[in-house]
């Protein structure tokens, strides 16, 4: 099992939220911490909550179970409120912090099977850091081994000069952890409870600490304010755009392109700079996607080109070309081989294959037909003032420019809508609509006004 430390309020964040919801890549950073547990086969997660505990249970809801740090009073304190769940139970527990999204699950996996092969009581995750400070040090006796781990408040000026720094992710025997937690004192500068501090409860007792140092110190990069929680983002975005690259994907310009965890991509697609992809959002093989796009929870076909626009919960098909700047709202639904065009909104409506809404336009809440084509400046007058009503445009009707579609109303398949029209009632099948005043001239009638328009001098 495993317990996640989450209880900290995270002051240096400078944020009315707890530390653990803020989000990288779409996923907030305890989630990228039980996600890594639960990669490795870790199958019962314990999350100990505090500030903003509301905030965490609302992100991971039922996934795991919670136990509640009051106040908060040292790691060795939050792990005893998990004690519950530790009664009574053999094996082994692996103790992780709630802001540490960098861990990998290979890390997790190796460190329990390290543990368990060599027979530890404990085992910590170290790395070396050329700037230790503000982390507890690794002391080892002469033999190298572990001999016990001394706060950075508590050290002394010896013990600072020491590079191997702790992770604060431990791999305890279950019993022997809940033993030694009820030997924990809290006399320290800090007057907490130590998680620490149970390792030399350990090997006093005669037990055996393990230390698995890892290579990539970044790992266990823990995020105390906004400048870590953007060099972690920055790790994890690359992470991510590797992995999609190594999967066959085109990325012209990493470095301003953006991808959530979870986004599918397929192959020989193209991602042009300033793009950003979000979690949930799936785009087929042979597409192009930017530059400067955004496409929220969406799903895009094959061979289908965005450019320049923003694409929010809605779907499109293949071969379709969208934007510059268009706008899909969510709800939408866009065929095969269409095009939506620059400056076209689009909202909780249905675009049918073939068709084509080339510029200047707004639907909401139609169901367009295919083959249908929609000139510049239409706009489907959707509400009333108080109802959203709907509008529907059957196969192969064109529809001119300027034109007011007055929802609800229907235009038939075949019809065809008069440039500059209104139209309040039904088009039907085959017919020519055409609502709009006969044009007067009235000869003279500038002269007449003296509305002549002199150029000043």
């Amino acid at each position: 099992m495993a317990v996640v430390l989450a209880a900290g309020e995270g002051k240096r964040m400078k944020s009315k939220n707890s530390k653990v919801v803020h989000k990288i890549c779409g996923k907030t950073l305890v989630e990228w911490v039980v996600d890594a547990a639960g990669s490795c086969g870790i199958k019962e997660s314990v999350i100990v909550v505090g500030h903003r505990q509301d905030q965490v249970r609302e992100c991971l809801k039922e996934r795991v179970s919670y136990a509640v740090q009051e106040k908060q009073l040292g790691t060795g304190h939050a792990v005893m409120q998990a004690g519950e769940y530790l009664e009574g139970k053999e094996g082994h527990v692996i103790i992780l912090c709630g802001d540490t999204p960098l861990i990998t699950s290979d890390t997790i996996e190796k460190t329990i099977k390290y543990h368990i092969e060599n027979k530890y009581s404990a085992t910590v995750i170290t790395a070396d850091f050329e700037n230790p400070a503000g982390y507890g040090r690794i002391v080892r006796d002469e033999n190298n081994n572990v001999l016990k781990i001394v706060e950075d408040k508590d050290a002394s000026v010896e013990e600072k000069c020491i590079k191997e720094i702790n992770s604060g992710i431990y791999c305890f025997n279950i019993k022997e952890l809940i033993r030694s937690l009820k030997e924990l004192n809290n006399n320290n500068v800090q007057g907490e409870y130590y998680l620490t501090d149970t390792l030399e409860i350990i090997l006093g007792k005669g037990g055996k600490v393990g230390a698995v140092k890892i290579s990539d110190p970044d790992e266990i990069l823990g995020i105390n304010d906004r400048v870590q929680l953007s060099r972690a983002g920055e790790i994890i975005r690359s992470r991510i755009l590797e992995m999609h690259m190594k999967a066959g994907v085109t990325l012209i310009d990493p470095k301003s392109t953006c991808i959530d965890h979870s986004v599918k991509i397929g192959m020989d697609t193209v991602i042009y700079p300033g793009s950003y992809i979000e979690a949930g959002s799936i785009i087929g093989e042979d597409s192009i996607i930017g530059p400067n796009s955004r496409i929220v929870r969406s799903t895009i076909g094959n061979g289908t080109e965005i450019n320049n626009s923003v694409i929010i919960e809605s779907t499109v098909g293949d071969n379709t070309h969208i934007g510059p700047f268009a706008y899909l709202r969510p709800g939408s639904k866009i065929g095969n081989n269409v095009k939506i065009g620059d400056f076209v909104e689009v909202k909780k409506s249905i675009i049918g294959d073939d068709t084509k809404v080339s510029h200047l336009t707004y639907i909401g809440d139609a169901e367009v037909g295919s083959n249908v084509n929609l000139g510049c400046g239409v706009v489907v007058v959707n509400y009333d003032g108080k109802n959203k009503n709907k509008t529907v445009i059957g196969d192969n009707a064109f529809v001119g420019c300027n034109v007011n579609l007055i929802s609800p109303v229907t235009v038939k398949d075949n019809a065809y809508v008069a440039a500059g029209s209104t139209i309040t009632e039904e088009v039907p099948e085959n017919s020519l609509a055409i609502a709009r005043s006969r044009q007067v001239n009235k000869e003279g009638w500038v002269t007449k006004k003296g509305m002549q328009r002199v150029k000043k001098k």
